[in-house]
């Protein structure tokens, strides 16, 4: 079986066997952008060409494929899902020469009727859901997911745009003149993070970056660093009063992970990291329940 997670900037594909384990893998540019009308047949053939070649017919995609700027779209799957569910609302691409079937994302509400969305999180979250009952998890980035998993079921998540956030902020507002690149400043963001579970909300906090600065409380290589901890504090906040936990499991790229363990620790939670490369498990379990593996 291939799996193949493919982004709106890159394409990741794993050959898998029937344990699941990785046999080969490629990892190039050519997200779905990139694919001009009617250009995804040739462009799957040109990236696992040679794995098709060689009698793999079976081709799982999950990610921005599945979108209705991809190949074709399909539908978000309403929580609770696990493997079973996703597999079941799994989409048929006709193809010639193997069988292709696209991931469909996953949908919720909170408790005031309003939708959420995530198209590619969930095979990693399936993996990671494997074994847990009412877990919480954590995947940060442009715009973090924070989801329940319970009895091997991604039951409910929230999405923060935190990253994207923090980009407009830093580059086009007041505060991008004092936000300067440079290294990070652990101290200024501890004291971000503790700012925002304090009284004022998020906006006021804004401003005091600004003010800080101003009656020189805040050196201006602090600002970035205090900016960040402000920010993934009140998003830690808003996850956690949500749903109070002792521990959160952890999926993200290094460095990005670091600052929420950090932010995490500082709040009195305990982390646990996973790898952050869960798609191929993801895309193995939800393989297994279709049959192919």
């Amino acid at each position: 079986m291939i799996g193949i997670d493919w982004g709106t900037t890159s394409l990741r594909a794993y050959r898998l066997g029937p344990g699941g384990a990785v046999t080969d893998r490629l990892d190039r540019p050519g997200g779905i952008l990139t694919v001009p009308a009617g250009g995804f047949p040739a462009a799957l053939r040109e990236a696992v060409g040679p794995w098709l070649a060689q009698g793999e017919t079976r081709v799982l995609l999950c990610g921005m494929v599945g979108s209705r700027q991809g190949w074709v779209e399909a539908p978000y799957l309403r929580c609770p899902a696990g493997p079973a569910e996703i597999a079941a609302a799994t989409v048929p691409v006709p193809f010639d020469g193997a069988e292709i079937r696209l991931v469909p994302g996953l949908t919720t509400e909170d408790a005031d009727g309003i939708p959420d969305v995530m198209r590619g999180e969930e095979t990693k979250l399936v993996a990671l859901a494997i074994g847990l009952d009412d877990a919480l998890a954590c995947m940060p980035g442009t715009h973090s997911k924070w989801a329940r998993l319970e009895a091997d079921r991604v039951t409910h998540f929230t999405t923060h745009m935190t990253g994207e956030t923090f980009a407009a902020l830093s580059a086009h507002t007041i505060l991008a003149r004092t936000s300067l690149d440079g290294p990070h400043r652990p101290e200024a963001f501890a004291r971000g993070v503790t700012r925002a579970r304090q009284h004022g909300g998020l906006l006021h906090h804004l401003f005091g970056a600004r003010t800080l600065h101003l009656m020189d409380r805040l050196e201006q290589a602090e600002t970035r660093s205090y900016l960040s901890g402000l920010l993934i504090g009140h998003e830690i906040a808003a996850a956690l009063a949500a749903h109070p936990v002792a521990q959160v499991e952890l999926v993200g790229a290094a460095e990005l992970a670091a600052l929420y363990e950090d932010a995490l620790r500082l709040s009195g939670v305990t982390v646990r990291k996973h790898d952050p490369d869960l798609v191929a498990a993801g895309l193995h379990q939800i393989g297994r329940s279709l049959g192919w593996i």
